[in-house]
């Protein structure tokens, strides 16, 4: 007997990184340069500040990215990918592959379906 139904895995797998923003959030952090808050913010102009603390304390809390406070005025807040969280690349890299084919396939059925309309 089964403990863990396939599904289980893929939900413990979603909760992590499913979210408008959090695989837009991941994709930057994982450039390799720590980012501070105003630096995500600008990277993802749409984003709320409080949509964008919440994904930031959720990937903290699920060990994939980092935050480090500096002891300073004001203060300094950095977030990082961890080891860890670096183990999504390849499936992050998978999926933006698939979402520009997808894009260009939708792109390419909405000119063949203008094509036959003016035929």
């Amino acid at each position: 007997m089964q403990k863990n139904p396939p599904q289980c895995q893929f939900v413990a797998a979603l909760d992590s990184i499913v979210g408008k923003w959090k695989p837009v959030i991941l994709y930057h952090l994982l450039q390799g340069k720590p980012l501070r808050f105003n630096e995500l913010r600008r990277l993802l102009p749409d984003i709320t500040q409080r949509m964008l603390t919440l994904h930031l304390r959720e990937l903290e809390a699920d060990e994939i990215v980092t935050r480090v406070v500096y002891p300073q005025i004001p203060p300094k807040v950095e977030y990082s990918i961890t080891e860890y969280g670096q183990s999504l690349a390849p499936v992050l890299e998978t999926l933006h592959q698939w979402g520009a084919a997808h894009m260009e396939r939708k792109r390419l059925i909405k000119a063949q379906r203008e094509q036959n309309e003016t035929d």
